[in-house]
């Protein structure tokens, strides 16, 4: 579908992960489920990126805080950004992951929105330019180099860094006076009472999204223990199994699905925010999963009727933030390769990240850039203020974190036991050293 009327269809950073998208492709390259919006211009930089499934059309303060950013670019530089976008029905389909990869390696666009996962994967291969020269880049956080930089490269830099939490109905849990749970035991305890007062299943889940609970317990003392580096090259080296870390995630998700707090069937085939948005809205069930963006966004949970609050998922160390970073990328073989890391540098510039920043009050990937959360955040946003947070994607890790893991956990909800889940852990480490 082709059209002269510019339409804003790119999502925030974090509606990557809102998405589960699918392809009909040829030859590797989809075709009905793309989507273009173009222009006429003499300078172009194609950009793919996602559209949102649920309400494409509503109101989006996400898309809105993107397009403030790319209306800059274009206005300095006198490009034209075409937006083409992909949306998946079912999880039945091809990724949106997926999709990113077959195109980035056949060069189709210039400009990429690109999951964690999906970064790693080009990264390795070179299919991404280095964008450390970009004058954007001098006043990254620290985290944010930590899980995009591949190779000595930094190959992506996004617009927000993405911080996941759980989304709780404080007011069921005042009802029912229980405090908001620290560890995982005290989770296990909310759900206990909430399923004895007749809520059959306390926690929305979907099929993305889970492996959160296990990168809390997972790696709660590796990055907040003061001995991240060494711990992270053992498990390089091959000398520590990330089975030992995820072993006590893996079990704490089973103990979910055997007591019926989560539901694993419909879990394995729910899209984020479709399948448990409505029943946490309904206060049908007090406890779901998401992203900070999705605190504010009324196309999730930017407007709900009770009092919510997001918190860090259960841990040792008590409430842990959860962090994937995404980021935009351009293709190493891009035709439009100057226009594209122009555009990207004035999107990047602080001056936008402040834009950014303010329409969509997210955590910026700019130490120079700070807004203040709505009060439903502010939980969360106390740990992270306070360095305290584990991440779910970092390149300095030889095996891939976030999707590998996300995987495993669908594997896990399909009926595959635990010990089965880390021995593919053990299988895919194997197979990253041998390279």
């Amino acid at each position: 579908m082709k059209t002269g009327i510019r339409k804003i269809t790119a999502l925030c950073l974090a509606g990557l992960f809102v998405l589960s998208l699918s392809a009909c492709g040829n030859g590797g390259v989809p075709d009905d489920n793309v989507m273009i919006f173009e222009k006429d211009s003499q300078r172009v930089v194609t950009f793919f990126s996602p559209m949102e499934k649920t309400q494409p059309d509503a109101d989006n303060v996400a898309r809105s805080a993107s397009e403030k950013t790319i209306t800059m670019a274009e206005e300095r530089l006198g490009v034209t950004v075409n937006y083409i976008t992909y949306t998946a029905e079912d999880y039945r389909d091809k990724t949106y992951d997926e999709i990113a990869i077959e195109r980035v390696r056949n060069n189709l666009d210039d400009l990429y929105l690109l999951n964690p996962d999906t970064i790693q994967v080009l990264a390795e291969e070179d299919k991404l330019m280095d964008l450390s020269g970009l004058d954007s880049a001098k006043n990254l956080r620290d985290v944010v180099k930590m899980a995009n930089v591949v190779n000595g490269k930094l190959v992506a830099i996004p617009q927000e860094v993405v911080a996941y939490g759980l989304f709780v109905n404080k007011d069921m849990f005042d009802r029912y006076h229980l405090e908001l749970p620290e560890t995982p035991e005290d989770f296990l305890e909310c759900c206990r009472v909430f399923q004895e007062n007749g809520i059959e299943t306390p926690v929305g889940a979907n099929r993305w999204w889970l492996e959160t609970f296990v990168f809390a317990q997972a790696y709660a003392d590796l990055y907040n223990g003061g001995n991240m580096e060494a711990e992270i090259a053992a498990l390089n080296s091959g000398e520590k199994k990330y089975s030992d870390y995820m072993r006590s995630g893996f079990m704490f998700l089973q103990t979910l699905i055997d007591c019926g707090y989560i539901d694993a069937q419909k879990a394995y085939v729910s899209e984020a925010i479709e399948g448990e948005g409505a029943d946490f809205l309904a206060q049908k069930t007090p406890i779901v999963m998401a992203y900070w963006s999705a605190a504010n966004a009324e196309t999730a949970y930017g407007k709900p009727g009770f009092n919510m609050q997001v918190i860090g998922f259960p841990s040792s160390r008590g409430q842990m933030p959860v962090m994937a970073i995404p980021g935009y990328a351009v293709g190493i073989d891009a035709v439009h390769a100057e226009d594209a890391m122009k555009t990207l540098d004035i999107m990047l510039s602080d001056e936008a990240l402040q834009v950014y920043a303010e329409t969509n009050k997210v955590i910026s990937p700019s130490k120079n850039v700070q807004v203040d959360c709505i009060p439903a955040l502010k939980p969360l946003n106390d740990r992270i203020n306070e360095n305290v947070f584990v991440l779910a994607s970092n390149a300095g890790m030889k095996l891939e974190q976030w999707g590998n893991t996300c995987v495993i956990v669908r594997n896990l909800l399909n009926g595959a036991s635990v010990e089965e889940c880390m021995a593919e852990f053990d299988r895919l480490q194997e197979e990253v050293l041998k390279k």
